[in-house]
């Protein structure tokens, strides 16, 4: 079972997550008016006016850790590159959405993708009780996972700097979904004991065969969670933030964490702003459930990468 420490401040905030890159710029100062329309002075002198956000970002993602499908357990250690070979998809698709007023803003995050795994980067443990595969296996499995973040931000401090820079301190709570998808396929061949069954007999119980165990196993739930996001704006254009939360806090025989770093630039044009995203994001999840014998013990992670709309 993974440790279930959080390093929060290191890595933090998904791309996007729950605080989309470059996403917390202070509102520029509105220009001065000459016009003589209340309703149009009033809207242009509207410093809280409603501030949107939308990102599409790639996770290349790492996986450590292990999956159990109906009780058939098998580690899982595949680097990004090691996965693309295997995957139905790269890296899924991701994206991100982000509104704010004042100091309050609400997000949500998408995440997507069907991962593959073979023999190399995947081992079975005991497909079979007693059983020893003294021979060659192989092991195949797909993983298909949907996780769908939303909640609510508020800046709960702020400090000024020199030419536009700034430090912010932002809380958020929110909820995050998780639907996961194992399908196991364990192919054997060579010598098989029965270790258990040569106990009990007092002899020695073995023979050669070759066949094929599969297992499909599904799980989904949702967590609260609750986190930090720190940001720093350079200038108008540059920004760096942190974020890092907690989740699941054993109300469901689970605990989920997650960190991130990111950096990005943007460039202004008329009525909008597009930026370039670059960070690294690691989450980590540890669940059971009991009823059915299916669980997901794993840390995904890896680089991400995107471009975000501001308007």
């Amino acid at each position: 079972m993974l440790a279930r420490a959080v390093i929060v401040g290191v890595l933090a905030g998904c791309l996007l997550f729950g605080s989309g890159p470059g996403f917390a710029d202070e509102p520029t100062a509105p220009a001065a008016s000459t016009s003589t329309n209340p309703a149009a002075s009033a809207a242009i002198a509207d410093p809280d006016a409603w501030r949107f956000r939308f990102a599409s970002y790639g996770w290349a993602m790492n996986v450590a850790g292990s999956l159990i499908a109906r009780g058939q357990t098998t580690d899982v250690n595949a680097s990004f590159i090691q996965i693309i070979q295997k995957s139905d998809s790269l890296v899924g698709f991701m994206g991100y959405f982000e509104a704010n007023k004042g100091r309050v803003g609400l997000y949500t995050d998408l995440v997507w993708a069907k991962l593959g795994f073979d023999h190399s980067t995947a081992s079975s443990r005991n497909p079979i009780a007693g059983l020893q595969i003294s021979t060659s296996s192989n092991t195949a499995i797909t993983y298909s996972l949907t996780i769908v973040e939303a909640g609510g931000l508020y800046e709960i401090a702020h400090w000024p700097g020199s030419s536009g820079s700034f430090t912010a301190l932002d809380g958020l709570l929110g909820f995050r979904y998780w639907n996961n998808n194992v399908d196991v396929n364990f192919d054997f061949s060579g010598t098989v004991d029965f270790t258990r069954l040569s106990s009990a007999l007092g002899r020695d119980v073995e023979f050669t065969r070759t066949g094929a165990i599969a297992r499909s196993g599904s799980l989904d739930w949702v967590d609260p969670l609750v986190g930090l996001r720190l940001r720093h704006q350079f200038g108008p254009n540059q920004e760096m933030w942190v974020r890092g939360d907690v989740g699941g806090f054993d109300l469901q025989n689970n605990f989920e964490w997650q960190a991130i770093g990111v950096y990005s630039y943007a460039w202004q044009f008329t009525g909008y702003q597009v930026a370039a995203v670059i960070g690294y994001r690691a989450l980590g999840v540890n669940y059971t459930n009991t009823g059915n014998n299916n669980a997901v013990d794993v840390v995904l992670h890896g680089p991400i990468i995107g471009v975000s709309v501001r308007f």
